[in-house]
C-alpha cells in the first residue's frame, strides 16, 4: 500500500513540474508569426460609445464584405481635407539584448491623427521566443536589465502577439511620449530583457 501511495505522490509531483518545464522551455523551439496590416481605423473618428479597438474590429469586418453600389459616390472635398496621414513620431531598430536573446526589426510610434491616438508598430520583426513575453515602452533609452526599467519607469502595452512578423499595439492616451525612449521585449516570469529598440524622432 505504501508503495502505491508513494507512486501516486510521485505522479502528482511530476505532472505539474513537467507542465511548468514545457511552459518555460517550449517557446524556445516554437515560432509564432503574426502579420497585421497597418490599423484600418487610423483615419476614423471614434464615436463616444465606442473604443478604438471596437472601431478597428468593425472596419475589419466590413472590409471582408462585398457590397456592390451602382451609383457614383459624390466628392466630399471637406471630408478629404480633414483627413491626415499617420505621422511617425519616434522610431528605432531592435538590437540583441545579449548573446542568447536576439532581436531585429523596426519599432515605430505613429500619431494616427486627431481623436485616433498613437500606435506602436513593429515591422520586419523577429525576436528569440520565450515564455510570457511583454511589450514595454521604457523611459530609459538603453536599458540593460530589470533594474533600469524599475529606476526610470516603463509602461506595459500588451503581451507580445508573436515573435516574428509585423504587428500593432495601441498606446494608452495617458502615456507621455516625451518620456518614452525605448521599446523593450521583456520576459515577465524571469524579468529578462530579450531585445531593445532605442527610439528617436525620424530623420528627415
Amino acid at each position: 500500500m505504501l508503495r502505491y501511495l508513494l507512486v501516486g505522490i510521485g505522479i502528482l509531483i511530476v505532472i505539474p513540474v513537467a507542465w511548468l518545464a514545457w511552459w518555460l522551455l517550449s517557446p524556445l523551439f516554437i515560432t509564432m508569426e503574426v502579420h497585421e496590416e497597418f490599423p484600418l481605423a487610423h483615419r476614423a473618428v471614434v464615436p463616444d460609445n465606442m473604443t478604438m479597438a471596437e472601431v478597428e474590429d468593425a472596419m475589419a469586418a466590413a472590409a471582408n464584405l462585398e457590397r456592390p453600389v451602382d451609383e457614383a459616390m459624390p466628392d466630399s472635398p471637406g471630408a478629404a481635407a480633414s483627413q491626415t496621414e499617420p505621422q511617425a513620431t519616434l522610431t528605432g531598430e531592435f538590437r540583441d539584448a545579449d548573446a542568447f536573446h536576439k532581436g531585429s526589426g523596426t519599432a515605430t510610434v505613429y500619431n494616427l491623427g486627431p481623436d485616433a491616438g498613437h500606435v506602436l508598430r513593429l515591422e520586419d520583426f523577429r525576436v528569440t521566443n520565450g515564455p510570457d513575453l511583454r511589450v514595454l515602452l521604457a523611459n530609459a533609452p538603453f536599458p540593460e536589465g530589470h533594474s533600469d526599467l524599475d529606476d526610470d519607469g516603463y509602461v506595459e502595452l500588451d503581451k507580445l502577439k508573436g515573435n516574428v512578423g509585423s504587428q500593432n499595439y495601441d498606446i494608452p492616451p495617458d502615456v507621455s511620449l516625451a518620456d518614452v525612449h525605448s521599446v523593450v521585449i521583456y520576459c515577465h516570469p524571469f524579468r529578462v530583457l530579450f531585445s531593445v529598440a532605442t527610439l528617436e524622432p525620424p530623420s528627415g
